[in-house]
């Protein structure tokens, strides 16, 4: 099994820790992922570590899409990618209005008509077969509506980068999850269990049949983003992980606009959801983060002793996942996950 681990956090200072990363690729990591919310980007420490590493892939988990446009990120991935020699991973996302309208400034727009657009003009620029023309809801290029000055024309990239730069997606909806199954050569869901794969597979198989040409498994990806903290104490364990799955659940989002409990009401924890963001929202966090279920803890995390661990992995193992991707592992777990996994 793949695994990946996410580098350069979202606090008020970029941190990277390169020795964990370059051990990482000794280790057989796979793959590296930054990430950007409202601070440090995600591109710009991709870069800086691809110049610190010689084998391991670079993947943006994710980039926010309406944050730059579709020409520009595949200006970004084909920069990092012949910079790297080749191992840049295209990971794309809408974020969530609460961002692109309150950070960007940007109208949040349709997100699935969005990501449809603006894939297949990250495709148009890499393969660079035609200029770049491109009609859609979202994106006009050239453009031509209002305030335009009428000179814009076709372009095709002056730089030649590699036509099959793999894009992904970050989806946890079924209407995304299809999409990206469609039109995209992988995703990164949150908080997907191995059982829970089952849930996803009519809208996968559904992309895959919207695409045709034969599209399945063998040139899709499933690369789930998984916390793992390894210790004696299970409880210990869990504890350390409530408090993001309470932010996310209760508090990422509006009321009646929260992609992450709507995740995990569809999961089947729809009552602890709704007080977990009750809670949250009241000012109660602490609360909330008591309110985290341990059973949801379980299913979505990799928690406990060792032996515990190894043998959740051997379900994901069975799974349709190709890999997983640790967010937020320390050194030690880091090296633990390598040797359960080998």
């Amino acid at each position: 099994m793949k695994l990946g681990l996410t580098a350069a956090g979202m606090g008020r200072d970029v941190k990277i820790d390169i020795d964990m990363i370059k051990e990482a690729e000794t280790l057989g990591y796979d793959s590296v992922w930054t990430a950007e919310a409202w601070g440090a980007d995600a591109i710009t420490p991709l870069a800086w570590i691809a110049a610190k590493t010689e084998r391991i892939k670079l993947g943006t988990g994710i980039m926010q899409m309406s944050a730059r446009t579709p020409a520009m990120c595949a200006m970004q991935a084909m920069t990092v990618d012949q910079l790297s020699g080749g191992r840049m991973i295209v990971g794309l996302g809408p974020s969530g209005p609460q961002v692109i309208e309150g950070w960007h400034g940007v109208p949040y727009g349709k997100p699935l008509t969005r990501t449809r657009e603006y894939i297949e003009i990250m495709r148009m620029v890499f393969a660079r077969e035609k200029k770049v023309e491109f009609d859609g809801v979202e994106y006009q290029v050239p453009y031509r509506g209002e305030g335009a000055s009428g000179l814009g024309k076709p372009l095709r990239s002056i730089l030649h980068g590699r036509a099959d730069i793999p894009i992904f997606t970050a989806t946890i909806s079924p209407k995304g999850v299809r999409l990206a199954a469609e039109i995209a050569d992988g995703f990164m869901p949150i908080w997907i269990s191995p059982e829970g794969f089952s849930t996803l597979e009519d809208d996968i198989q559904a992309g895959f049949q919207a695409a045709g040409g034969g599209k399945g498994f063998d040139n899709f990806e499933i690369l789930p983003l998984i916390t793992a903290v390894i210790g004696d104490d299970v409880d210990e364990c869990r504890d350390k992980v409530r408090p993001a799955i309470a932010l996310y659940v209760g508090g990422m989002g509006a009321k009646n606009k929260n992609f992450y409990n709507n995740l995990v009401s569809r999961m089947g924890w729809a009552d602890a959801a709704r007080e977990i963001q009750d809670l949250y929202l009241s000012g109660n966090q602490l609360e909330a983060i008591g309110k985290v279920p341990d059973d949801l803890v379980d299913a979505i995390t990799l928690v406990g002793p060792e032996e515990r661990v190894k043998d959740r992995l051997a379900a994901w193992k069975e799974s349709p996942a190709s890999g997983l991707i640790l967010n937020g592992a320390n050194i030690e777990t880091v090296r633990t996950m390598a040797k359960l996994c080998s």
